[in-house]
């Protein structure tokens, strides 16, 4: 045989034996085949465990539950499974959360900008963070312009940004950022920032040079290649396994994607009228090893993206899940999701609902604690001067009508004061900016600015009535496609001393005041305001028990409101009010608590209801937009037109109180027949309740 034929015959051989290895090799156990964790089940219902916090804003190192934040903003998990968490604030520190529970510092100290191991560094509002496959931790220095990088070991170095806010690209020490507050790592090893007030998403090489990715000169809302697209304020980045970037496109209300080329596509977004939109305020994100996305909204919940786009809300929206902000998420190793709470103070995991374990009435801890101290205001006012009176318009819980001449379209959430249009608003308290969204509606009569839990609403934010700047370096005008002014920006860790200028009153001519997170909002008038006082008692104009129609039953006999056992459940309706010191006489302003018990005809109270049953509460700014009609009747309520006369009608039988919402029916067969009278308890902050016109007799026949 030839030298040819004998290769011939060993190569044949030689495949032969390879295929047959392939054809008997023998199959390994089921578990043993299975390559990687497992998909990502979607649609799942999300639980809510706390993690680290007490809900008290604060710097305390330990025990979890005793452990306090001042703003846990950015989370990662790194490969022990030790949480980090970037706490800034006042606290300007990197913490690690031990997989006991045991919350320690990890790096910073100060607030500054200075390189240095552990406790010698020093960091200004620290907020997105990401590792990568040595260990190293990531971080977005927001208040710094900057990008740091932290050892396993603990050593801070700066690995991009000069610590001034601008636009630069080039080599790490040359680089500017503007507020950049999202980070993340891709498989390439690169480093990808959410550049929030440049627009841009930039990404820093492996040899720390900086170029941008996508983004252009100003916001905006456009897909394209590069620079050709547009972000609108972009907050959180992260990457999936094919490098491509994900961006929580704040401001736009949208998800976007960039390919490794920079082009720029739109995954899911808010529409105009969409009563339930896919995604609100995206504010943080999170990708799990095979592309599913998971969303963190500013004021809403957790939503879940599949990799088909369709959307999955995690959390769910009722109060007893309700997130204050959440701005920094991770995927962890079994699949389940760590949460940093800025506005809550806390740390949570969010798993799979148990139905044995987490069935009711445990109870998911969220939201900041009660306990959590209110701004030292020392007692100023918005307006000059600060430690004068000022006149109270409107309180904590009042109806509000719409423009559509709905009297009631939602509840008042703060405290407004009156003041002249054009006059300055001044801060009431030291405070650092938190969000990188705190200055909204520009232009129009909800505008307003929040720093830290205070919010000032109704102003021209860091403008003169003619619209100049007050401070171009904390108040930044930003011009639209038309060279005209289009919004103001105040950037996420802004400082503001009590006293500083804000803006000025626009036409509404009042300042609308609120103190604390969205859907936790608290009754101003507990800052203690400098010469406040309210003397009055609640006024009772009338009580009646309504029908299914929402009609007053009206059938009198001797003096009392008749009404038969066999009617169907009814409703508690109670018009009341009330004034404070040195009000004008005109002003009607909304209470602070009602309820109502049943009393024998001798005046004592019947079993079950030996202290009234205190319905309505307004301790706390409920979130579900449906409170309004569950705590007001229909004649309740002006729309924004005016009216002579403002009226407040409470369903006592519904329940507003805590956050928790409730409809009810009070049955008139729950009594035997009889004379029976119906006493009503209306109180006001203050304590002042009312004792004239609350009593109604009634006859059970």
């Amino acid at each position: 045989m030839s030298r040819n034929g004998w290769l011939a015959v060993v190569v044949i051989a030689t495949a032969a034996a390879l295929a047959a290895t392939w054809v008997f090799e023998r199959k390994p156990p089921l578990a043993q085949a299975v390559l990687g964790p497992a998909a990502t089940t979607i649609g799942w219902p999300g639980y809510i465990d706390l993690v680290a916090g007490d809900g008290v804003a604060g710097l305390r190192d330990g025990a979890a539950r005793q452990a306090r934040f001042a703003d846990p903003y950015g989370i990662a998990v790194a490969k022990d499974g030790a949480v980090f968490v970037a706490d800034a604030g006042d606290n300007n520190r990197i913490r690690r959360i031990a997989a006991d529970g045991t919350v320690s510092t990890f790096a910073g100290s100060i607030e500054g900008f200075v390189d240095g191991v552990g406790a010698a560094a020093a960091f200004d509002t620290p907020s997105g963070l990401a590792f990568d496959r040595d260990g190293n931790l990531y971080v977005a220095d927001t208040g710094n312009h900057a990008i740091r990088r932290i050892t396993p070991q603990g050593t801070v170095t700066t690995l991009a940004g000069d610590g001034t806010p601008g636009f630069v690209d080039g080599p790490g020490a040359h680089a500017r950022f503007d507020g950049p507050t999202g980070v993340a790592v891709g498989p390439d090893g690169r480093v990808y920032v959410a550049d929030t007030y440049n627009d841009r998403i930039r990404v820093i090489s492996r040899d720390g040079v900086v170029s941008t990715l996508a983004g252009g000169d100003r916001p905006g809302d456009v897909d394209g290649p590069g620079e050709q697209a547009r972000f609108d304020t972009p907050t959180a980045v992260a990457v999936d396994a094919m490098n491509r970037v994900h961006v929580a496109d704040l401001r736009n209300n949208a998800i976007r994607r960039i390919t490794p080329t920079g082009e720029v596509t739109t995954l899911a977004r808010a529409m105009p009228g969409d009563e339930h939109p896919p995604v609100h305020r995206p504010l943080s994100l999170a990708i799990a090893h095979d592309g599913v996305l998971y969303v963190g909204e500013m004021y809403r919940g957790l939503v879940q993206f599949a990799r088909d786009g369709s959307a999955h809300p995690i959390t769910g929206q009722t109060q007893a899940q309700r997130l204050s902000r959440p701005s920094g998420l991770a995927v962890a190793e079994d699949g389940t999701l760590l949460l940093a709470d800025a506005g809550a103070y806390r740390v949570h995991r969010v798993r799979p609902v148990d139905a044995t374990r987490d069935a009711p009435p445990t109870p998911q801890i969220v939201g900041p604690s009660p306990d959590s101290p209110l701004p030292a205001t020392a007692g100023r006012w918005p307006l000059r001067p600060q430690d004068g009176w000022h006149e109270v318009v409107g309180t904590l819980g009042e109806v509000r009508g719409n423009y559509q001449r709905e009297n009631r379209d939602h509840l008042h959430g703060g405290l407004d004061i009156r003041g002249d249009v054009g006059q300055e608003v001044l801060a009431i308290a030291d405070g650092k900016v938190s969000s990188p969204h705190a200055a909204w509606g520009f232009g129009e009569l909800g505008e307003g600015l929040a720093i830290d839990t205070l919010g000032y609403i109704h102003m021209r934010v860091g403008r003169t009535p003619r619209g100049e700047p007050l401070d171009a370096s904390r108040f930044v005008i930003v011009d639209g496609e038309d060279g005209k002014p289009e919004r103001v920006r105040v950037r996420r860790g802004t400082r503001i001393k009590a006293g500083d200028v804000l803006g000025t009153i626009n036409g509404m001519a009042h300042v609308h005041l609120s103190v604390g997170a969205v859907g936790y909002e608290r009754n101003a008038v507990a800052l203690g305001f400098a010469n406040y006082a309210d003397h009055y008692a609640p006024r009772i104009d009338r009580i009646e028990l309504l029908d299914a129609q929402d009609q007053p039953l009206a059938m009198r006999r001797d003096g009392r409101l008749v009404l038969s056992r066999a009617t169907p459940g009814v409703q508690i309706a109670v018009d009341a009010w009330d004034q404070v010191d040195r009000n004008l006489p005109r002003r009607r302003l909304g209470l602070h608590a009602l309820g109502y018990q049943w009393l024998d005809a001798t005046g004592a109270p019947l079993p079950g209801y030996e202290q009234p049953r205190m319905n309505i509460e307004f301790d706390r700014m409920p979130a579900d937009p449906d409170a309004v009609k569950v705590a007001y009747g229909p004649a309740s309520g002006i729309t924004v037109h005016g009216s002579a006369i403002t009226r407040f009608q409470y369903l006592l039988t519904n329940t507003v109180r805590s956050g928790v919402l409730a409809t009810g029916q009070w049955r008139p067969d729950e009594l035997p027949a009889g004379d029976y009278v119906l006493r009503i308890t209306a109180r006001d902050y203050s304590g002042n309740v009312a004792t004239v016109g609350r009593d109604l007799p009634v006859r059970l026949e």
